[in-house]
Formats: C-alpha cells, sequence, structure tokens
C-alpha cells in the first residue's frame, strides 16, 4: 500500500483546523484519518488533534486477520472515544465551548477494511473507470436533496452548504457510520476534507488521480493545487491510499496539518 498525504490552510483561513494521519500499523493493518475541526482558532484544530490522537492512539495495537465486523467495532469504539474526549473538554472550558470536529477513518488489512464517518469529510474510491464516492454526508444540504427540496445542482452553491447534521465532540452521543470497503489491485481510495470536495469536480479528482505517470506525492500536490486555484476558501486536505504492486518512495507515515 502506497501512502501519501497533504494539507494546505488555503488563501483565506490564518488556521489548518484540518488533520490528517496515515500509517501502516506493525500487524500491517493500514489506517489513514482526516479530521475538519470546527469551532474556530484553538477550537476548531484542538477538536481536529484530539480525534486524530485519539483514535490513532487507540487502534495502534489492533491485530491483523480480523473480520470486518471487528475491524468495524474497533473502529467505532475509538471513534466514540474521541467524541467523549471533545465533548469533555468543550464542557470544562469556556473557550472550547461547542467545538466539534468531523471525521472520516479507515482501517485496511490487505484489500478489505472498513470506513468509519462522521460528518462531511469523505472517502472516495477510483481507479481508470470510476470514481465512487463511498460516504454519504452528514449534512443539511444533503438532507434536502434526499428529501427532494434541493437539487444536486442546487445544493452545490447552497448557502448552508457548510452545515453537517452529525459532528464529533458536540454532543455526548453520536452515531458512527461504518462502511465496507474492497479494493482490487491499482484502486486508489482518497480521503479528504470539503475543503477539496467543494470546489475539485468528480472528473479532476479522477483525471488526476490516474495520472499515474506522476508520483503519488505529485498527484496529492496536484489535488491541492485544483482546490486553491478553484478558490481555497477553506482549508484542504487529502490522504491517498494506493493498492499497488509498484513501489513509491514517496509513501508516508505519521501526520499532515
Amino acid at each position: 500500500m502506497n501512502m501519501v498525504q497533504r494539507s494546505d490552510v488555503g488563501r483565506v483561513r490564518t488556521v489548518n483546523e484540518d488533520l490528517s494521519w496515515v500509517q501502516a500499523l506493525d500487524s500491517g493493518v493500514t489506517l489513514a484519518i482526516v479530521a475538519d475541526g470546527m469551532g474556530g482558532h484553538q477550537a476548531g484544530d484542538t477538536a481536529s488533534r484530539l480525534a486524530v490522537e485519539t483514535v490513532s492512539q487507540q487502534l495502534m495495537s489492533i491485530g491483523s486477520g480480523l473480520s470486518a465486523e471487528e475491524l468495524g467495532n474497533a473502529l467505532a469504539a475509538a471513534i466514540l472515544r474521541a467524541n467523549r474526549v471533545i465533548y469533555e473538554l468543550a464542557s470544562q472550558d469556556r473557550k472550547y465551548h461547542n467545538m466539534g470536529t468531523t471525521i472520516v477513518a479507515v482501517l485496511l488489512d490487505g484489500l478489505k477494511g472498513m470506513i468509519g464517518h462522521i460528518g462531511d469529510s469523505r472517502v472516495y474510491k477510483i481507479n481508470e473507470d470510476v470514481i465512487e464516492q463511498l460516504t454519504e454526508d452528514h449534512s443539511l444540504v444533503n438532507e434536502l436533496v434526499k428529501k427532494g427540496q434541493i437539487s444536486s445542482e442546487e445544493a452545490q452553491h447552497h448557502p448552508m452548504k457548510n452545515v453537517v447534521t452529525r459532528a464529533l465532540g458536540t454532543d455526548p452521543h453520536v452515531s458512527v457510520e461504518l462502511i465496507p470497503v474492497e479494493l482490487a489491485q491499482h484502486d486508489t481510495l482518497m480521503l479528504c476534507s470539503d475543503g477539496l470536495s467543494n470546489r475539485v469536480t468528480e472528473d479532476e479528482m479522477k483525471h488526476t488521480v490516474n495520472t499515474v505517470q506522476n508520483s503519488l506525492a505529485a498527484r496529492a500536490d496536484q489535488l491541492l493545487q485544483l482546490a486553491l486555484q478553484a478558490g481555497g476558501e477553506d482549508n484542504i486536505t487529502v490522504v491517498l491510499l494506493e493498492q499497488t504492486s509498484r513501489i513509491n518512495n514517496n509513501a508516508v507515515r505519521g501526520w499532515a496539518e
């Protein structure tokens, strides 16, 4: 598994409240996380940091050879623990009041794994033929689209586009959406914050990720540039996980912010 992560503050914000993390664990299981904090300076970046720290630390010792159900249970437990950590700090310290974060995390054991998801950060599966959004946004505009009150085209420019209906840390209890994922050779998983998905079209994502003559790092850099060129009003974060036999010297471990 080749891995790369990139994050940029964007052209408008002064603080990057996004945080990503990707690593092949000692067991061989791959863990990738993107969190997009909310609540303003200090609060938003604190929430995303606590989410990533808590989830990664709890899953660091996870074993290999687990079933999809076991991977899902472990991932959900780690995310729910992060929810408690963030909520308790927000309840105890006024400057963190109402802070929260989205989270999308992937546990992969070989070609199979599980996605854990809260909010509107996304996971896509991309290959030469298709791009497929695997997560469904927990957002107000997505609820309006599902109810037929607005079209998908109207949702792209809706004034309430950034309002999420589910977040990590804002309430004592939250529901984690779990989504099984299975990869084929040469599939790529892309995790991203809405700073990327709101500004880069699926066609642009697919074309960029499939430009295999470029390194995985160069493709991630190009995705950031596309979001910046389209306005870059928000923080922008992307993680690419490429299932391939090709060697990538740009594989990374750890944090990006």
